[in-house]
């Protein structure tokens, strides 16, 4: 799985190729890798999926394995929270739109209803997401 954040685009890939592409939103602040807690930016690097949340308040959602261990350090140093809970999720708040440039998360990658079905369906926990800027 990939992740272009400038361009709003996952990439889901199959064992032959592009499976298929779909736009989303980032966090209120989509410049830069998230480093803080509250700092509203959604993460870049390499991450895992690592957990479902069938109960999620944005419909359905699942897990990216941020903070990494460099994430951690980094914010330790400087003396904050890397921050956490970040997922992909659909649901998005009445009148937003994940499907255009709006960014309107905490710092999640946000998709439509329709679609995050389709992704926690498709991804299992353990596949690998390379997140861009």
């Amino acid at each position: 799985m990939r992740v272009y954040k400038g361009q709003r685009m996952i990439v889901l890939d199959g064992p032959e190729g592009v499976l298929r592409t779909i736009p989303m939103g980032l966090g209120f602040a989509p410049e830069g890798h998230k480093q803080f807690e509250g700092d509203g930016r959604t993460p870049e690097g390499s991450y895992v999926i690592d957990r479902r949340n069938p109960e999620s308040l944005f419909h359905l959602s699942i897990g990216i394995s941020y903070p990494n261990e460099a994430d951690i350090a980094y914010a330790k140093a400087q003396g904050r929270s890397p921050g956490g809970d970040i997922f992909i999720h659909g649901g998005p708040r009445p009148g937003i739109d994940p499907t255009n440039k709006r960014d309107w998360t905490a710092g999640c990658i946000a998709v439509s209803d329709r679609e995050i079905e389709d992704i926690y369906a498709m991804v299992k926990n353990g596949t690998p997401i390379d997140i861009y800027s």
